[in-house]
Order: C-alpha cells, then sequence, then structure tokens
C-alpha cells in the first residue's frame, strides 16, 4: 500500500467492488493460506454486526496484512460480548451527544490559541505540526485527565505502536512504548483513585473499584483511547484540510455556506480512503452464508470500511464529493459492536477545525504544489507527513 499517491484509492479495492460481495484474497504475512475479504456495504454491516464472527483472535494463526501484530494486552478491539460491552458501558456516557456538546466550547479554546500561534509564526507553516497535531492531542488529554506537561508523550507512543513495524527492532520499540503508556496510566488511575477529578481517567478508576473492569481491561482502553484518540483526529482532519485546499468547488461552498461544514465532514469521512490495507480479521464461529458465499466455521474474514464506502450501489459516483449527497451512513467509523467509541468526538473536533479555518483564514492555502506533499507510508491510518500553508 506504500506506493498509493496522496489519497489515491486503492486499486485493488475499486477491481474488488465489481467483484463478489466477499471475495478469496492471500495476505502477505501471517499463517500462509487464503481467507476472506468483504467489500460490499451490505457484506461489511452483516459481518461486523453478526455474533457468528468473532473477534477474540489474539495468539490464533491467521493470514495478515502485517509482518507482526502488537495487541494491547486485554484490548476490548479483541472482545466478544458480553464482556465486550460491559467495558465500553463504563466510557459510553463520556462520548455520548450531551456530554461531546459540553465539551465543544473547551475544544474551541484549544484550538484558537494554536491558530494564534501559527498566524504569529507567520506563512509558510507546517498545519500538522502547528495545528491538527496538538488540537486532538489536548482535546483527548482533557477528556481522559492527562496532565497537559505528558500529553506529548501520547503522540510519541502513537506513533511507535500505530505503525507498521517492518523488523524486530521495530517491534521492540513498539512493545516499549506500549508498555511505558501502560505504566503511565497505571500510575495516573491510582492517583485519581485517591483524588477523583472529573475526568475519564477517574471513572475509568472508580469502575475498577466497584468491580465493574479490572485494572488490566482499564489500561487497555486508557491506552486505545490516547493513542487512537490522538493519531486518528490528527489523520482524518489533515486529510480533510488538505482536500479543502485542493478542491475549489469544496472550498467555495464552505467559505460561502460555513453551516454546510457538518455535511461536509460526514461526505469527507465517506469519501477519504482512510485506512492502509483491512484491518484485524474475524473468525467464523459456525457456517455463514455472506452475500451467497459460503463461510465455513474457523476461516478468516476481513473485511474493507473503506471499500464499503465506495459502495456504488449504495453511493452513485462515489468517487465524487457531493456534501449533499444521500445514501446510507458512511462505515467509516465502523459498525457493530466494534465502532469507534467516540465518534461524536471525532466529528465535533473535524466540524470545529474547518468551520475555525474558513472563518479565521479565508485565504488559506497550501504553499506549495499539491504534488508535493509528502505522505506518511507505514503507518495504519493514512494522513499527509506536514501540510505547509500560507494566508
Amino acid at each position: 500500500m506504500s506506493d498509493l499517491t496522496a489519497l489515491d484509492f486503492d486499486p485493488f479495492l475499486r477491481e474488488a467492488l465489481q467483484s463478489e460481495p466477499v471475495i478469496r484474497i492471500r495476505l502477505p504475512h501471517g499463517t500462509p493460506g487464503e481467507c476472506w475479504l468483504a467489500t460490499r456495504h451490505d457484506a461489511v454491516r452483516f459481518v461486523t454486526s453478526d455474533p457468528r464472527f468473532s473477534r477474540d483472535i489474539v495468539g490464533r494463526p491467521l493470514p495478515s496484512m502485517n509482518r507482526y501484530l502488537i495487541p494491547l494486552d486485554r484490548a476490548v478491539s479483541f472482545v466478544d460480548p458480553p464482556d465486550h460491552a460491559r467495558v465500553r458501558s463504563v466510557v459510553s456516557s463520556a462520548f455520548n451527544r450531551s456530554s461531546v456538546a459540553a465539551l465543544r466550547p473547551h475544544a474551541q479554546a484549544v484550538l484558537d490559541p494554536l491558530i494564534d500561534s501559527m498566524v504569529a509564526a507567520g506563512p509558510p507553516a507546517d498545519l500538522v505540526q502547528h495545528v491538527t497535531s496538538q488540537f486532538p492531542m489536548h482535546v483527548m488529554g482533557t477528556v481522559l485527565g492527562v496532565p497537559e506537561a505528558d500529553r506529548p508523550r501520547l503522540r510519541t507512543w502513537a506513533d511507535a505502536v500505530l505503525t507498521r513495524a517492518k523488523d524486530e527492532a521495530e517491534v521492540e520499540r513498539a512493545g516499549q512504548a506500549k508498555e511505558e503508556a501502560r505504566t503511565f496510566f497505571r500510575e495516573l488511575a491510582r492517583e485519581r483513585r485517591s483524588q477523583p477529578q472529573a475526568d475519564l481517567i477517574s471513572e475509568l478508576g472508580a469502575a475498577v473499584d466497584s468491580g465493574k473492569i479490572e485494572e488490566e481491561e482499564l489500561l487497555a482502553l486508557a491506552t486505545l483511547m490516547a493513542l487512537n484518540g490522538w493519531h486518528a483526529v490528527r489523520n482524518h482532519t489533515s486529510n480533510m484540510v488538505y482536500l479543502l485546499l485542493t478542491d475549489d468547488s469544496l472550498k467555495n461552498r464552505l467559505r460561502s455556506d460555513p453551516d454546510a461544514v457538518p455535511a461536509a465532514v460526514e461526505e469527507l469521512l465517506r469519501w477519504i480512503p482512510h485506512k492502509h490495507g483491512v484491518g484485524q480479521a474475524r473468525i467464523a464461529t459456525e457456517d455463514v452464508e455472506v452475500g451467497g458465499v459460503l463461510i465455513r466455521r474457523g476461516e478468516a474474514v476481513y473485511v474493507s470500511y473503506v471499500a464499503a464506502n465506495w459502495d456504488e450501489g449504495c453511493y452513485p459516483e462515489p468517487h465524487r464529493i457531493d456534501i449533499d449527497r444521500k445514501g446510507p451512513p458512511h462505515l467509516a467509523f465502523g459498525y457493530g459492536p466494534h465502532t469507534c467509541v467516540a465518534p461524536l468526538l471525532a466529528r465535533m473536533e473535524a466540524e470545529v477545525l474547518l468551520t475555525t479555518l474558513i472563518t479565521r483564514l479565508p485565504d488559506l492555502r497550501l504553499a506549495i504544489d499539491p504534488a508535493h506533499v509528502p505522505w506518511q507510508k507505514d503507518v495504519l491510518i493514512r494522513g499527509p507527513v506536514e501540510l505547509p500553508v500560507t494566508w
């Protein structure tokens, strides 16, 4: 996947969408052999919501996209219901509609000084360095209760853990980063359990004390939210700004109609091929028919949310960015029990960022040719390394 340019759609997935809803593929690593890949919108929703497909895959021999898998111990991503629902319920109130709405003024208060600092530095400036990297780090840091001085460590750990490990040295670095993050959150949770504050770590600590979750589950959940909450939003918002600055029709529409930003965020979430590869597998626990294909018990099934979001049966002319598009909800945040823990938070951050940029810096533009924007190659979620801008 490293040879894809900018936000080009994967040609393999484009071709797969013209085939059957579920196809046989061979992946480069892990246990030799073939597995299944669901690409169509209906097939992806079926596989990700049917309890006969298990995410309890840690330690199983599977074909894999990656040479190395470094799962977080007791991560909710690899737990099936009912334990999965039990753990997620502890954080659900922190990311519901009312909680995220209450957080919006704070997000704005975080963002404004970051833009002030970039403007003060003068053009050209790297928007990723000044804004899209810093913004989600501080928002998630506030939600979790990570002291401001410690927040840059979240980025360091995420860069190590959420990168495709190419060799044993990178595996070791990722493992070390994971353990450092777990140690940090263990100490922070114990501190909050003796002196609670209005943050998620305090809620998680209370859940441990009440017996609702175990400490290992707290550590996995806090680490997952901290690292993904920065990494995913950083790249999602950077991608959106890149498109805003390279698509004149999109830019003109939002400048003339800022109220269209939420609809634009939804369409960009659908359109942007945000993930490299096909994520993590599910295992069929019994024979299941999907899209006319019989998947046998014990076989591995992958899904592509990226492909599903470009399914022509749901989204006519999927390659076209259309803010006014009608159709089923996109699957950028996943589907079923393992959908993203905090989609409303990610949406809110994107809306605040885009609205602020188009109102405060209406003449914002790339300072270099779009073809020269460098892109990350070995990360799980696609995004630019930097976005040099002027205004």
